[in-house]
């Protein structure tokens, strides 16, 4: 996504299972291979909705401010 991933879309590297069509190849983007899992963000093994809601949460808190007009 050359302009970058809005908040809220998925990342169209996303196969249907939810997982990254370019996983390990250079062209991934940098923020995406320094994500490093963590109990905290997966959640219990197998909980996914939990994984995405944590990633929704990260979004939301890390997404810039409105231009002011």
């Amino acid at each position: 996504m050359p302009q970058g991933k809005p908040a809220g879309v998925p990342c169209v590297q996303l196969d249907d299972d939810m997982r990254c069509r370019i996983f390990g190849q250079p062209d991934r983007p940098a923020v995406c291979s320094g994500l490093q899992p963590s109990a905290e963000m997966c959640g219990p093994p197998g909980d996914g909705r939990h994984a995405m809601q944590w990633l929704t949460r990260l979004e939301r808190e890390t997404a810039p401010a409105p231009a002011r007009s």
